[in-house]
């Protein structure tokens, strides 16, 4: 099993195949508007601009879980990305990330790497997730850890696909 086993629905509505990311080096990310870490939004982007025609794509997944700081509906959170940090990755709709109702895509990163003291549990926004090529995950990272911070794992992984 690995990522492209899921479906999720766009910020837009539409159920995505995640298959359609095939042969691309992802990093999946939950995010909120209203979150000190926010302006990692700034970061996403500028890493996704300087790799994106390597076959490296973002995703990013709104959530509410963490002292509600991303109240908005999918059309405000589009339009507050876009205004406010030109985001061109893909987003999709506010999702649950923990608990009972966490999208599927969510259990299966999370029992595939797990995080500090080797729990499951997502512990805040802008968590992050690579996946290589074939669907695999390689790597969780703390929401502390800056996307300039994880460029060079993405670069290695690019790299390492390519051969």
């Amino acid at each position: 099993m690995n990522i492209y086993d899921f479906k999720a629905k766009n910020i837009d509505g539409k159920i995505i195949n995640l298959s359609s990311y095939k042969d691309k080096t992802l990093l999946i990310v939950n995010v909120a508007s209203e979150c000190g870490f926010t302006p990692q939004y700034k970061g996403l982007e500028k890493l996704y601009q300087d790799l994106r025609y390597q076959d490296f794509m973002i995703l990013a997944f709104s959530s509410n879980q963490f002292a509600n700081q991303e109240p908005r509906d999918n059309e405000q959170i589009k339009y507050f990305c876009k205004t406010n940090y030109n985001v061109n990755f893909d987003m999709f709709e506010k999702i649950d990330v923990n608990g009972e109702n966490a999208h599927p895509l969510y259990k299966f990163l999370k029992k595939e790497k797990k995080g500090f003291l080797w729990t499951e549990f997502i512990k805040w926004n802008f968590t992050k997730f690579l996946i290589d090529k074939n669907g695999n995950v390689i790597k969780r990272y703390s929401p502390m850890m800056k996307p300039s911070d994880i460029k060079q794992d993405i670069i290695d992984i690019l790299y390492i696909d390519s051969f």
